[in-house]
C-alpha cells in the first residue's frame, strides 16, 4: 500500500476506480509533481497489451501519452490513435528517452527487452511502468533493482493483482493467522484455446525493424511467427511460467512474505504445439521454500480449462481461494471458521479478466500517484525480480531435466 495513504483511504480509492470514477487530485509534495501538473508518458512496445494499458491511462486525469515507440509500423499506427494527437512517433526507443518533455515511460516490449529498457529509462531520469515478467534471465535482477534505487526512480512492475481491493483484503486474512499454518499453495492458469495456430499473417518484413526487435537475442532471419508469438521462444520469452505463473507467484510472495524458492522441479509437454513452440504448452512445476515451510504447485495448460486462473492458500484451518474477481474461505471439516466470500467480478470463476475490479486502471493509478508523491509503488522492482525467480528456476529444471537449485 502507498505510504501516503492509510488503509481506509486506499480501499476507498480502489472502490472509486472499480466504479470507473477515478480522477486526479493526488497529494503533491515538494519532491513530486503538483496535482494539476500533467505527467507526460512515452509508451515503448505498443502491441495489444500496451494498448490495453494505454486505454486505462487515458482514464486518469493529468496524464498525457506524449510518445509511442514500436518496431512495427502496424503497432505504431494503432497506438497513435490512443495517444495525444501531437505525440511523437518513432521506432527508436532511445529517441523517447532523450526527450526532455517525457516524464515517465510504459514498457510493454517482449520480455528480453524489459530490463534493458527499464535500466536505460532510469538512467535517463524517467519513472517506469514495466510489464511482467521483469527479468528474462535471473542475472538481470540485480541491475533492475540497482537502476531503480541509484537513480531514485518510481518503478512499477505490471503485477496488477497487488492493486485489486479483494486481494489486498485477502492479504490481511492471511496475515491474521485465521487460516492456520499455510504449508501448501496451489496455483493454476489453465486455458482451452488453440494458441498454436499457424495462420499466415503476411507481414511485410520492410515494416519491421527486425534488428531492433532482436536486441541482445542471437542473430536470426525474420520470422513472422516468432515475431508475433515471441512468448513461446526462449530467445524472447519464457513460456507459460514467465507469462502466466508469475502473476500468481507474486501473490504468494506478497501474502506469505516469500522471496525465491530453494529448489524447483518441472515437467512439460507439447500436446498442441509440437514442432512449433520451443516452450511447452502444458507444464507443471513444484517450488519448495524450506525456510518458510511452504510448497507451491503450479499447473498451466492450453488443452483444458479446469480451475482456470486462480490461487489457493491451503491452511490447517481453512483454504483461501482467490481469482481476479473474488476470494472465498473454505473451512476445514473440524474448523470453527465460517465460510466467507467476496465477489467483485461477474462471470465464471477463474476468468483471465473481469470488468471489476479494473486491475490495470488501479495499478496504473497507483503508479501515477507515486510519481506525484514519490512514494514507493505497490509492485517495485524488488517485487518484480522476486516474482520471476520461481519461473526461471522452473524453466531451468525443465530444460536441464533435473532439480534446479537456487544459487544467489
Amino acid at each position: 500500500m502507498p505510504t501516503s495513504r492509510n488503509r481506509r483511504e486506499f480501499l476507498e480509492l480502489g472502490a472509486l476506480a472499480a466504479a470507473g470514477a477515478l480522477t486526479a487530485g493526488y497529494t503533491a509534495t515538494a519532491r513530486g509533481y503538483a496535482a494539476n501538473e500533467t505527467i507526460h508518458v512515452g509508451c515503448l512496445g505498443t502491441g495489444g497489451r500496451c494498448r490495453m494499458l494505454m486505454n486505462a491511462l487515458n482514464k486518469i486525469d493529468g496524464v498525457r501519452i506524449a510518445a509511442v515507440c514500436d518496431v512495427w509500423d502496424d503497432h505504431l499506427q494503432q497506438a497513435a490513435k490512443l495517444a495525444d494527437p501531437q505525440a511523437a512517433i518513432t521506432k527508436q526507443f532511445r529517441e523517447v528517452l532523450d526527450r526532455a518533455d517525457i516524464d515517465a515511460v510504459l514498457i510493454a516490449a517482449p520480455d528480453h527487452w524489459h530490463v534493458p529498457k527499464q535500466v536505460a529509462a532510469c538512467e535517463a531520469g524517467k519513472d517506469v511502468y514495466v510489464e511482467k515478467p521483469l527479468t528474462h534471465d535471473l542475472r538481470e535482477g540485480a541491475a533492475a533493482i540497482e537502476a531503480q534505487n541509484r537513480h531514485q526512480r518510481i518503478v512499477q512492475v505490471g503485477m496488477q493483482q497487488r492493486s485489486m481491493p479483494h486481494i489486498q483484503e485477502a492479504r490481511e486474512i492471511v496475515r491474521s493467522g485465521q487460516l492456520g499454518a499455510i504449508h501448501k499453495v496451489h496455483l493454476t492458469w489453465n486455458r482451452n484455446t488453440p494458441r498454436h495456430t499457424t495462420k499466415k499473417l503476411g507481414i511485410d518484413p520492410g515494416s519491421v525493424d527486425w534488428k531492433q526487435f532482436l536486441g541482445s537475442a542471437p542473430e536470426q532471419p525474420f520470422d513472422e511467427y516468432r515475431f508475433r508469438n515471441w512468448r513461446w521462444f526462449w530467445d524472447f520469452g519464457g513460456g507459460i511460467l514467465t507469462d502466466l505463473m508469475v502473476h500468481w507467484i507474486d501473490v504468494a510472495n506478497w501474502l506469505l512474505e516469500l522471496e525465491h524458492p530453494q529448489t524447483a522441479v518441472a515437467i512439460g509437454d507439447h500436446f498442441m504445439a509440437e514442432g512449433l513452440w520451443q516452450t511447452p504448452d502444458s507444464m507443471q512445476t513444484l517450488l519448495r521454500y524450506p525456510e518458510k515451510k511452504v510448497e507451491a504447485y503450479f499447473e498451466g495448460t492450453f488443452v483444458n480449462a479446469r480451475n482456470a486462473s486462480m490461487i489457493e492458500f491451503m491452511g490447517t484451518e481453512a483454504t483461501l481461494y482467490i481469482d481476479r474477481g473474488r476470494y472465498e474461505i473454505i473451512p476445514e471439516r473440524r474448523s470453527k471458521l465460517e465460510p466467507k466470500e467476496r465477489i467483485l467480478g461477474q462471470g465464471p470463476r477463474g476468468q483471465d479478466f473481469y470488468l471489476q475490479p479494473d486491475g490495470e486502471l488501479l495499478h496504473l493509478a497507483n503508479w501515477i500517484e507515486c510519481i506525484r508523491s514519490r512514494s514507493r509503488p505497490t509492485a517495485p522492482a524488488e517485487a518484480g525480480v522476486a516474482a520471476v525467480t520461481g519461473a526461471h528456476l522452473g524453466n531451468r529444471a525443465y530444460r536441464q531435466q533435473q532439480v534446479a537449485v537456487w544459487d544467489a
